[in-house]
């Protein structure tokens, strides 16, 4: 829990009082923070943000669980509040079209992603969509997915009626005044400068919208977000709204074949674009409220409107509602707002400057949720609901610089309403980082897709000969995308013979010093005072005992430590509290390491190292540091395939002989190089989880099947008593064997048990070794092994079983030999 300064309620200074800045002020004093002073440059209640021209669409429909959440508690928290009498959210409904089969299709998958999360919703027939919005050219319609509980939020209306509970509480909210300066000792925030006088603070959050960046490099933190222009143009009245005298009756419309939105504002439709070219705008040349005045502007995030850009989307827009082609467009902006290389808001404190805080590339959709998780991340020491997507910490180095930024940002902003496959790669920058092994794996033909910005080989051209044997189920169109029946044949070759995986992409920290043991074992939940030499599986936990990470921990040398981690996050967890004497530092970038697995890796590694690796002598969960031919490597007996196997861990000038050397000696072998998606298939199969993925910070060791990996006789450890008093499990994580051979899911889609809507799948896979699909997900605890449950998948229900885990090889024979 944050701590409280001597002179009482922490003071804080939040940037901005747009929607975000004035929910932050409502949620903090709620929580007895009170001493909130809340600054923006432009004038109350609308100083010119882009609340001051949203337009208040709100689709809480996401396949982001988090972004649900967070619009979720929008809906609740503004259907609670008036300004002036006036509701602050209109409860309309959404509708969104499909005019593609492709378009429909995927709606059957955003309404299982709906049921997944909790959002009532449902796929309704073209004759359905014209009723709700009886404009509409129903001949050019497939059908929609109606949400009736999405709506309109009247943002300046909330921000008005947050900023007069706030007000209430202690609060204060100042107008005109411009942000010049940020003041800071000894790495923490001081305070912030104005030009009209300095305001002391213990905690200062930049809500600044799209001038983040401004804000953040005076404090020098970078805000990795990137401003754009998007249109918005209100039609004249039309005869068929005439004597129209609520807001909007209809349900907020969505043509997202052609980029479009809807809403009506009484006998007028307003239409939002994102169909033209991004239209980046620079946050440090946007003029201040004053100037943007002075030339003419609304205000600093009204931007002339383009009408070159309009036109092709003024067809299309009369297309689907044939009342517009009588009318003309009234009056248009350009709007600007924020887009960051993922698409996500960017949230939390800056180890670099503690005491800072971000909460920023949040519309107006998710602000009331963004506003309560940072509120309670500041009192309370963490979100009540999982945000690692948002947390500002989850950018790698690489993915910092400027100009990736600006390119990525313009990209989300062209993909707001494509079809985006959970698997599909990013285009450009491509490649950025890459492994020694890179040109050894395009000479194989390797199928590349990318994360964290690193290019992975997912399978491999070179082993389609391989494909040999029983047939395998053919695929849907979707589940067949960014997939190859080569990673079948690279899922038996390695529990057959022997692979290759290219395992750099892993984040690898190295801890030292004369603290580092009790460092780490305080830290984390498993017992790590073993002798050098051992390799120890872990969890990092937070105070209330959610699971932030799992790790690797190898004992190298008495104060020496390589640590297997997931994200940037556990970086920057680590360093805020690594004592005096222990240094943490990532060596990703500068090391690499090749999975060996498979029955034949021991035939294939022992010839090539001095060291003797037979089961006896260097057996599992061990690590050593030997020879691989000429190179040094760090070497541990692990497998998260569930196969015999080591993984070689060497510096990255070295790793190109590492391969080669491998591939060599492994030719009489038949060594295969595998990707990730035969990788995904093995692990899947023997039950081993992925953080981010199947277990965050919502769920504790217990629930999500690891009690194994904690040792609750432990002297103390982060979360242990949230543990001791956590009851038990109401959910965990379940083990799905799909019933029919044929059937294959992704991830995400929703578990019905008894006709009802109990949980979601995390990751899911075909078990090429199983013949069926493997998925696991979060159900209510308590169902036995045999029960039948059904996986909902485009709309269908595929019936599945609750199996035993692990499902391959339980008696672990394999791993152990």
């Amino acid at each position: 829990m944050s701590s409280t300064p001597a002179h009482g309620s922490p003071r804080v200074v939040v940037i901005g009082a747009g929607i975000v800045g004035c929910s932050l002020a409502d949620e903090l004093t709620a929580r007895g923070w009170t001493d909130v002073t809340v600054l923006d440059q432009g004038p109350l209640p609308a100083p010119g943000g882009s609340t001051s021209h949203a337009p208040g669409l709100v689709f809480r429909t996401s396949p982001s669980k988090t972004l649900t959440a967070f619009a979720r508690y929008t809906v609740e928290k503004f259907g609670s509040l008036e300004a002036d009498g006036v509701p602050c959210f209109v409860p309309v409904g959404g509708l969104e079209l499909a005019t593609t089969p492709e378009r429909l299709a995927d709606l059957h998958r955003r309404a299982g992603l709906a049921a997944s999360w909790g959002v009532r919703g449902e796929v309704v027939s073209a004759a359905r969509c014209k009723e709700l919005w009886p404009l509409i050219d129903e001949s050019v319609v497939l059908g929609g997915f109606h949400t009736p509980d999405d709506g309109l939020a009247r943002a300046l209306h909330a921000a008005r009626a947050q900023l007069s509970r706030a007000s209430a509480r202690g609060a204060r909210f100042l107008d005109r005044h411009t942000v010049t300066g940020i003041e800071r000792h000894s790495g923490h925030v001081t305070g912030v400068v104005t030009d009209r006088g300095a305001f002391p603070a213990d905690h200062v959050v930049s809500a600044a919208g799209f001038w983040g960046p401004v804000v953040g490099r005076m404090a020098g933190v970078d805000v990795p977000l990137q401003p754009l222009a998007h249109q918005y143009a209100t039609t004249g009245p039309l005869p068929q709204l005439r004597g129209a005298t609520a807001e909007a009756t209809r349900p907020i419309l969505r043509f997202q074949d052609r980029d479009l939105y809807f809403r009506e504002h009484t006998d007028r439709i307003g239409i939002g674009s994102y169909a033209h070219k991004p239209l980046p705008v620079d946050p440090f040349a946007v003029p201040p409220y004053d100037e943007a005045r002075a030339r003419d502007l609304d205000m600093p995030s009204s931007l002339p409107f383009t009408p070159q850009d309009w036109a092709p989307s003024w067809e299309d827009c009369r297309r689907l509602l044939p009342a517009l082609r009588g009318c003309a467009i009234d009056q248009g902006f350009n709007g600007v707002f924020s887009f960051t290389p993922d698409g996500m808001p960017v949230l939390g404190e800056s180890r670099d400057l503690r005491g800072f805080w971000l909460a920023e590339a949040v519309w107006v959709t998710h602000s009331a949720g963004v506003a309560k998780a940072v509120a309670e991340w500041m009192v309370d020491g963490r979100p009540s609901l999982d945000v690692h997507e948002c947390e500002l910490t989850r950018f790698e180095e690489a993915q910092r610089s400027p100009a990736y930024i600006r390119e990525r940002g313009s990209q989300q902003f062209v993909e707001v309403y494509d079809v985006v496959h959970p698997l599909q790669p990013m285009e450009r920058p491509r490649p950025l980082r890459v492994s020694p092994f890179h040109a050894r794996q395009e000479q194989l033909g390797a199928c590349f897709l990318e994360a964290g910005g690193w290019e992975r080989p997912h399978w491999y051209e070179a082993n389609a000969g391989l494909v040999t044997g029983p047939d395998l189920p053919e695929r849907d169109a979707w589940s067949a995308r960014h997939w190859s029946p080569i990673a079948a044949a690279e899922a038996r070759a390695t529990r057959e013979g022997v692979a290759l995986y290219d395992m750099t992409p892993l984040r690898r920290l190295e801890v030292t010093g004369p603290g580092a043991l009790d460092f780490l074992d305080r830290a984390t939940t498993n017992n790590l005072r073993k002798k050098p030499g051992a390799v120890t599986y872990t969890l990092l936990l937070d105070e209330a005992g959610g699971v932030r990470s799992d790790l690797t921990v190898a004992r190298l040398a008495p104060d020496r430590f390589q640590v297997g981690a997931n994200t940037p996050a556990d970086l920057d967890r680590l360093l805020r509290h690594a004592p005096d004497g222990v240094h943490v530092r990532d060596v990703t970038s500068g090391t690499c390491c090749i999975g060996v697995w498979g029955p034949l890796a021991r035939d294939l590694v022992q010839p090539l190292t001095p060291d003797d690796f037979s089961h006896g002598a260097f057996g599992y969960f061990r690590a050593r540091e030997t020879y691989v031919g000429h190179v040094p490597v760090t070497a541990m007996r692990l497998s998260y395939v569930g196969e015999l196997g080591w993984e070689l861990y060497t510096t990255a000038d070295l790793g190109l002989r590492l391969w080669d050397t491998l591939w060599e000696a492994g030719r009489e072998l038949g060594v295969v190089a595998a990707g990730r998606s035969a990788f995904n298939s093995l692990r899947l199969e023997k039950g081993y989880r992925a953080w981010g993925v199947d277990m965050t910070g919502e769920h504790n060791p217990f629930e999500a099947g690891l009690g194994f990996a904690v040792r609750m006789d432990k002297e103390d450890f982060t979360g242990k008593t949230a543990l001791e008093n956590a009851g038990e499990p109401t959910r965990r994580l379940t083990p799905l064997l799909l019933d029919d051979p044929a059937a294959v899911v992704l991830g995400k889609e929703p578990v019905y048990v008894g006709g009802s809507p109990a949980g979601y799948v995390t990751s899911a896979s075909y078990g090429y070794s199983l013949g069926r699909c493997v998925a696991y997900a979060w159900l209510p605890s308590g169902l036995p092994s045999g029960t039948g449950v059904h996986v909902e998948y485009f709309g269908e229900k595929v019936p599945a079983t609750v199996a035993d885990e692990p499902l391959f090889d339980p008696e672990m024979t394999r791993i152990r030999r």
